[in-house]
């Protein structure tokens, strides 16, 4: 990982040569935790896995794209409400719910969640994956501040799958923060254009998969409109991953 004072090193990054294409067993997964469509994908990505029994067989890769630095602001939370009762139709088992901790407990920033994530794959893809899953559900399911460091710790803490010491200790330090800014720069360029988008090993790639949307009035104040849902593009995804 580069050294986060080496100004040499920060201006050679180049998002543009960074490797998208993962290895086979991998897909990888450029998302925002704030994104409901993105919730969706995650869930359908983990049920379909275990479904079709490829828990050994398929790993997924999370890398940040980050609504916020993209968008030089905060997600609206009208946004995210708006999207509530109609993405939950398309699938309620992911977990939903408008919003109802105090108003004011409303996380501001994925930031801090978004850099558990990155720094919870020093341990493993699957530590990585479970934490990100569960911080998923506890921000649209369970209304629980994920901005707030007890709060991805708890979460971690339940998965049972991220040694919650260390995470601590890189967060602490910061070591995945940098990670977390190339990240978002190779989400600026026009090879990633969603939350979320997949890529697989085959260079096959996914854009918010199976969900054609469309809006009725503009973000935050109007809603989406879904114009076609097919959930079983997970498993041609899952399947390829497996053997391409």
């Amino acid at each position: 990982m580069p050294d986060p004072t080496d100004t040499t090193a920060r201006a050679a990054f180049d998002p543009a040569t960074v490797d998208l294409t993962p290895q086979r067993g991998v897909v990888t997964v450029f998302s925002d935790i704030w994104c409901s469509f993105a919730h969706i994908a995650i869930h359908r990505l983990h049920a379909t896995r275990a479904r079709l029994g490829l828990a050994e067989q398929v790993s997924f890769d999370l890398r940040a794209f980050p609504l916020e630095l993209l968008n030089d602001a905060p997600s609206p939370r009208p946004g995210t409400d708006s999207e509530v009762a109609r993405m939950a139709s398309l699938e309620p088992a992911a977990g939903w719910q408008l919003w109802q901790a105090k108003d004011w407990s409303y996380p501001s920033t994925t930031l801090p969640a978004l850099e558990a994530v990155l720094a919870a794959k020093e341990q493993s893809l699957h530590a990585s994956e479970q934490l990100d899953l569960g911080l998923r559900r506890a921000f649209w399911a369970e209304s629980r501040t994920i901005s707030h460091r007890k709060v991805i710790l708890d979460v971690a803490k339940d998965t049972g799958a991220v040694d919650v010491e260390a995470l601590a200790e890189a967060l602490d330090d910061g070591r995945a923060r940098r990670t977390l800014s190339d990240h978002a720069a190779v989400s600026r360029t026009d090879r990633v254009n969603c939350s979320p988008h997949l890529f697989l090993s085959d260079g096959s790639d996914y854009a918010n998969p199976g969900i054609n949307v469309g809006w009725e009035g503009g973000y935050g104040i109007g809603w989406p409109v879904i114009n076609s849902d097919d959930a079983k593009v997970y498993e041609d995804i899952l399947l390829r991953a497996a053997t391409e």
